[in-house]
């Protein structure tokens, strides 16, 4: 992984066999980001993404293996009782043009991932809301 900040922005590149997720953690965690808008595209072979089912409060999640394109990779970083949060969903196609996603738990770059990580000045932690069942923005 290589990056470079621009006031701002940050626009890294992520490299093949390395996981999505590390990196964005690696990169929020040295740079003190706190809150920033997360945007991505780039070619992976292994991932998991999961979906929410609210009326059980429980997420599920598929994996997948193969050649893949994300199609659309965004999100938001923040923190959740002071430390790194990351909250991201990704959509990714395959050969035949069919395109899986959800929220993001994992992914491998197979060639590379190009990502934009727009820093907001100020900070909005979560806390877990026992009725929605999940980790909310708490203002």
């Amino acid at each position: 992984m290589d990056y470079r900040r621009f006031q701002n922005i940050i626009i890294a590149r992520i490299d093949k066999g390395e996981e999505i997720l590390d990196k964005v953690k690696e990169i929020a965690i040295k740079e003190n980001i706190k809150l920033a808008g997360v945007t991505a595209l780039g070619a992976i072979n292994d991932f998991t993404t999961g979906v929410f089912k609210t009326g059980e409060k429980k997420y599920y999640s598929n994996d997948f293996k193969g050649d893949y394109e994300i199609v659309s990779l965004n999100g938001t970083i923040n923190t959740m009782n002071g430390e790194f949060y990351a909250h991201l969903h990704m959509s990714a196609g395959n050969e035949k043009g069919e395109v899986f996603g959800g929220h993001l738990n994992r992914a491998v770059v197979s060639a590379t991932c190009e990502m934009v990580i727009t820093v907001i000045d100020g900070s909005v932690d979560r806390a877990f809301d026992e009725e929605i069942g999940l980790n909310l923005f708490k203002f």
